[in-house]
């Protein structure tokens, strides 16, 4: 592994300093911005990439998130739910392809009981060598913590933005709950979890200010996983129509859902993380079929999620249109992925791919600065 780059305090990288990095279009600067990224990302997590393969368990969702097409007003959907013995199968076919994980992603959806995760997750624990990671939406801790006993790993659950006043129009709460994501995150981390969040790029009424806070709070709670991709409207949603308008910060402060926004995003947090797992997501190279796979992994990611979920379900998880590798077939999917990140000179992981916690934390090159 190549040497470590001279570290200081990643504090350096406060809320202006973020503010003024993410606007940033200096190519020069940027260019800096890249290998600063890449050189924490390859000193800290190295150079091999972790697969994990997505299975997307069910599409049904009780939820009216405005900016998800699986939330539940939405109409023409043919709604599906896996049952054990398919949702064993992928984890299998994972198993074959040589990934280490399996992530099992659903709406939030009550028809996936307490007992029936537990008794998938004891399935996929017991039949395979694979991590589990949940990412199910805001569930009881009674069912979190009967889950995490059954051996479920991880838990990825996506704050998407740390403005209160944003989160709560984009988020409506079901009658006679509060929704409160960092406190669930901080209890499932108690629980003994891995916790995994994230945030939207560019969501309609998000501003350069509160994106900086986003990035902050990822330091704040020491995420072990975050995933960062951009805003891609559904026109099965309310941001995804016209009215959407009326949402959007004024123009100058407006963040746009673009891949070089995506991607500055990207190699801040992996800048004030340094240690955690970061995918390149499948919105990004939605946004960009070419190569937005490998920009992200040039520019501090060191995780792809293939989709293992079966052919004839992916089009009916359609959370937003037009999706990356939608018809591929895992096998094809798994050849695919390798090829691109072997053409970067990184290397395939093995095993579960757990965060690796070093000594050093939040450190950053020390001739890094804005």
């Amino acid at each position: 592994m190549p040497a470590a780059p001279d570290l200081r305090l990643a504090a350096s990288l406060d809320q202006p300093g973020l503010k003024a990095w993410l606007q940033e279009t200096d190519p020069a600067s940027l260019n800096e911005l890249w290998a600063c990224a890449d050189a924490v990302r390859r000193a800290q997590v190295g150079d091999e990439v972790h697969l994990r393969g997505l299975i997307e368990v069910s599409s049904h969702c009780i939820r009216h998130c405005l900016y998800c097409g699986l939330r539940a007003p939405s109409e023409g959907l043919e709604r599906y739910r896996m049952n054990a013995g398919e949702i064993l199968e992928c984890a299998r076919e994972a198993v074959r392809l040589g990934y280490g994980s399996v992530v099992l992603q659903g709406g939030e959806d009550p028809g996936l009981t307490q007992d029936f995760i537990t008794e998938v997750v004891r399935a996929i624990k017991r039949d395979t060598p694979l991590a589990v990671t949940l990412s199910l939406g805001e569930r009881s801790d009674a069912d979190l913590q009967a889950w995490r006993e059954a051996g479920a790993d991880r838990y990825l659950l996506r704050f998407e933005t740390s403005d209160p006043v944003l989160y709560r129009r984009i988020h409506p709460s079901l009658p006679g709950t509060l929704s409160d994501r960092f406190a669930q995150l901080a209890r499932m981390r108690d629980m003994g979890y891995e916790i995994g969040t994230g945030v939207m790029v560019g969501i309609p009424g998000q501003t350069w200010d509160t994106l900086a806070g986003d990035i902050l709070r990822f330091r704040e709670f020491d995420m072990d996983m975050i995933g960062v991709g951009p805003f891609l409207p559904s026109p099965r949603t309310p941001l995804g129509r016209p009215e959407a308008e009326a949402f959007f910060a004024p123009p100058e402060a407006q963040v746009p859902n673009d891949e070089l926004t995506t991607l500055k995003v990207v190699a801040l947090t992996r800048l004030v993380c340094p240690e955690a797992n970061i995918p390149s997501t499948t919105a990004l190279a939605t946004l960009d079929r070419a190569q937005g796979r490998e920009l992200a992994l040039m520019r501090g990611a060191n995780v792809v999620m293939p989709n293992v979920t079966p052919v004839s379900y992916r089009a009916r998880y359609e959370i937003y249109p037009g999706k990356a590798c939608i018809n591929e077939t895992a096998l094809a999917c798994q050849g695919c992925l390798e090829g691109r990140i072997r053409s970067l000179g990184r290397s395939l992981a093995k095993g579960p791919g757990g965060r690796l916690k070093a000594d050093c934390k939040n450190l950053i090159a020390s001739d890094f600065h804005h």
